[in-house]
């Protein structure tokens, strides 16, 4: 398995927080983690509030942890409440299920990582994740629903 290079992670940030500027988004705080949930890059915009990197990061976690968007994960925690309560103390808590995580694919479809965006809506935050991929020239779960690859895509409500 790969991981995402330190160039990838800072193009990624990179085209986040610029396209954060381009919509006006408030201050934010992105990350970009390994597979094993290192973190490989981190930055924080001028005037982003306090815990923006666990929240961040707990973003980027739940991800990986589950194999799809934290979106997804944040619909999970609505559905079944004591399971994702149980998994959020299985992690130490690090589990944050709000949207704002997005696996990283490599061009295979791999996972070679995450990122984690917060600061602005929940909304916003998961399109500048999926941006950030993108602008890097790597792909999104929804890039890979066509490869062959079993990927847990669902549309949100």
């Amino acid at each position: 398995m790969s991981n995402v290079t330190l160039d990838q992670a800072n193009r990624i940030i990179a085209a986040i927080l610029k396209r954060g500027a381009e919509l006006d988004c408030r201050a934010l705080s992105v990350i970009v983690v390994e597979p094993g949930c290192k973190p490989k890059a981190f930055q924080k915009e001028d005037g982003s509030s306090m815990i923006r990197f666990e929240m961040a990061f707990g973003k980027a976690y739940a991800a990986l942890a589950l194999g799809r968007s934290s979106s997804l994960v944040r619909v999970r925690n609505e559905e079944k409440p004591v399971f994702m309560r149980y998994l959020i103390a299985a992690s130490d808590e690090q589990i944050f299920p709000e949207g704002g995580g997005r696996l990283i694919r490599d061009n295979d479809g791999e996972v070679i990582g995450a990122v984690g965006v917060t600061g602005d809506t929940e909304e916003r935050d998961e399109e500048l994740a999926a941006h950030g991929i993108k602008a890097a020239g790597l792909k999104t779960d929804e890039d890979c629903e066509g490869m062959g690859r079993v990927v847990n895509v669902r549309q949100t409500k």
